[in-house]
């Protein structure tokens, strides 16, 4: 029973994968259940096409970018809602670290195009903007990430022990804290990463034509040859896995 459970599910996300990777070396396919011909054509129209290769560099940009941010803003905000838990202003900062989770991205955009389509604020489609949006957007995931390693160590101990030995408290940050949250800020990070890369509703919201990212125009590729489309995801496919693949390799060796 159990082993067919997990059967079914592993083709449920095998299948439409193996799908994409035989469209993508298909030479054509339409109206049939699999494409005819072996071709590998897709692959250098879609290396050859430059808004394809700076989209890839835009999300690239992006994602790196948004865990800069949120490591500086993560590391303290973990740390001051686990110390200040059951008191009434970590309530405030926890609803405020995750609203951008419980409020649908689609909300966050158009909010970003009230405030920052006016000229006041003249932000709409600017580079700086769509970071700020997906640094605010994957916040918590690397916030509560940190948190559970922290509510999970129990590092109290020692940083009394420090503090007794006459550690003021951002040595105590630095040499207890920090080097105890490695893991969980390097699978943090990877998590942060991943889904700056595959977010759609706000770059799409937000982006102009010259920042587009990835998966706007990855979304104008199904439009045209379902070769070339399958080779763009593919892509996208590939990258996501070379982060994970890259966070194992990480974490192992730490």
């Amino acid at each position: 029973m159990i082993r067919g459970v997990a059967l079914v599910y592993g083709l449920y996300l095998l299948l439409p994968i193996a799908l994409l990777l035989i469209g993508s070396a298909g030479g054509s396919w339409t109206n049939t259940l699999l494409p005819h011909g072996v071709t590998g054509r897709w692959y250098l129209e879609l290396w050859l096409d430059p808004s394809f290769r700076k989209a890839f560099v835009n999300s690239l940009v992006v994602a790196g970018s948004a865990c800069i941010i949120n490591t500086a803003l993560a590391l303290p905000l973990a740390y001051r809602l686990h110390h200040s838990a059951g008191r009434r202003g970590s309530l405030a900062a926890k609803a405020v670290s995750s609203l951008p989770v419980a409020v649908p991205t689609i909300t966050l955009g158009f909010g970003y195009i009230i405030v920052f389509n006016s000229d006041a604020l003249p932000w709409l489609g600017s580079l700086p903007l769509l970071i700020a949006a997906h640094a605010v957007n994957t916040l918590p995931y690397l916030t509560n990430a940190l948190l559970t390693d922290l509510r999970h160590q129990r590092l109290e101990r020692l940083e009394n022990a420090a503090a007794t030995l006459g550690a003021t408290a951002w040595q105590q940050f630095t040499g207890i804290v920090l080097p105890n949250l490695r893991q969980s800020l390097i699978s943090g990070l990877v998590m942060v990463a991943a889904i700056s890369v595959g977010e759609f509703n706000l770059s799409n919201l937000l982006s102009s034509f010259q920042n587009r990212t990835y998966p706007v125009v990855l979304l104008q590729a199904f439009y045209g040859a379902t070769g070339f489309a399958c080779s763009a995801t593919v892509i996208l496919l590939l990258l996501a896995c070379t982060a994970a693949f890259f966070s194992s390799a990480v974490l192992k060796k730490s």
